[in-house]
C-alpha cells in the first residue's frame, strides 16, 4: 500500500476548510496553513493523491465546475462507448462490475444460510469495511470505527455466519478503491434488493468516472420520469460504496450533498476521479 493511501484525512481536511471559507478558489498558502505544512509540502500532497496541483483540484469540485459538467454531459452519459473520446477513455481504469441479485432462500431468515468473509482496509478514500459471500461482494462501506461499522453490517444479515477473512474477491475490490490505471479483475456484486432498488443501481454503473449525472437523470433512465425522490431513496440505500458510483448523482444546482458516507469524502471521490480522467476544465473557471 502507497503513502497516497494515508493522505486522505489532510485531504478531507483541506476540502472542509476550503468549502467553510472560500467561495472561489481558495489561496493553497492559507489553506496549508491551515494544515500546518509548507505551500510544498501541500502542493506535493495533492500531485501524490490527486494527480494533480490543489488550484486544479478545488476547481474539480466547485459548483460551477459541477453544472457545468452536467450541462456538457447530460444528453451522452449513457452512450460512452460511442460518444467518449478514445483519449479520454484509455485514462479511465478498465472495470467491469456486474450484480447478481440475493435469491430470497439465501437472505431469509435473517441470512441464516449465508456464509460472510469480512475485512478492514485501507483505501485512497479512508478506511472500508468490504464483506463477500461465496458469489460476490455483499457490503462495502467507508467507516470510522471498525465496531460501529461491523454492527451495520451485521444487522443487515444478523443470523449470517461471519468470519473475519480477505479472500480474492475482496482483494479484487481493494484493488479498484486504489486504482492506478491498471487493468482490474471483473467485480460480481451480491446484492438483495428490490426490483427498483435494483435497476437504480445498475443504472449508477453506466455513469463514467469523471462523468456526473442529477437523480432526475438516473429517474428518466429507468423510464420512472416521476420517481426522482424515490430514486434519492434508493441511490441512499445503496451497500455498496464507490464500486456502485452513486457519489456522481447530484443535485441538477451542482451541489454535492446527500451521500452516505458524507458529503467531504464525495467531494474528494468527484475531484479525484476528474483528476484521474484529465477532464478540461469549463472556460467559466
Amino acid at each position: 500500500m502507497t503513502d497516497q493511501t494515508y493522505s486522505y484525512p489532510s485531504i478531507a481536511k483541506a476540502i472542509d476548510y476550503t468549502q467553510t471559507y472560500f467561495k472561489t478558489v481558495p489561496k493553497l498558502d492559507e489553506v496549508a496553513e491551515s494544515l500546518q505544512l509548507s505551500q510544498d509540502d501541500f502542493q506535493q500532497l495533492f500531485a501524490q493523491w490527486a494527480g494533480t496541483s490543489p488550484t486544479k483540484f478545488f476547481q474539480y469540485t466547485r459548483i460551477e465546475y459541477a453544472k457545468n459538467r452536467l450541462k456538457c454531459k447530460q444528453t451522452t452519459l449513457f452512450e460512452t462507448a460511442e460518444e467518449s473520446s478514445i483519449a479520454e477513455e484509455s485514462r479511465r481504469p478498465n472495470i467491469s462490475i456486474e450484480i447478481e441479485r440475493m435469491k430470497a432462500a439465501e437472505y431469509k431468515n435473517g441470512g441464516e444460510n449465508l456464509s460472510i468473509n469480512y475485512s478492514y482496509g485501507q483505501s485512497t478514500f479512508g478506511l472500508i469495511l468490504v464483506a463477500s459471500t461465496a458469489k460476490g461482494i455483499c457490503h462495502l462501506a467507508f467507516i470510522e470505527d471498525k465496531d460501529v461499522a461491523f454492527s451495520v453490517l451485521k444487522s443487515q444479515f444478523p443470523n449470517a455466519c461471519f468470519n473475519q477473512r480477505i479472500d480474492s474477491i475482496q482483494q479484487n475490490a481493494l484493488h479498484l478503491l486504489n486504482p492506478y490505471g491498471q487493468k482490474s479483475p471483473p467485480i460480481r456484486l451480491h446484492l438483495k434488493g428490490t426490483d427498483f432498488q435494483l435497476s437504480v443501481w445498475e443504472c449508477l454503473l453506466k455513469i463514467p468516472m469523471g462523468a456526473l449525472s442529477t437523480y432526475g437523470n438516473i429517474a428518466n433512465q429507468i423510464e420512472k420520469p416521476t420517481a426522482s425522490r424515490a430514486v434519492g431513496t434508493a441511490i441512499g440505500d445503496n451497500p455498496i460504496a464507490f464500486l456502485i458510483p452513486c457519489h456522481r448523482v447530484i443535485q441538477s444546482s451542482g451541489k454535492m450533498s446527500g451521500y452516505r458516507w458524507g458529503t467531504t469524502r464525495k467531494t474528494a471521490i468527484i475531484g479525484w476521479e476528474a483528476s484521474r480522467v484529465n477532464v478540461d476544465l469549463p472556460t467559466i473557471l
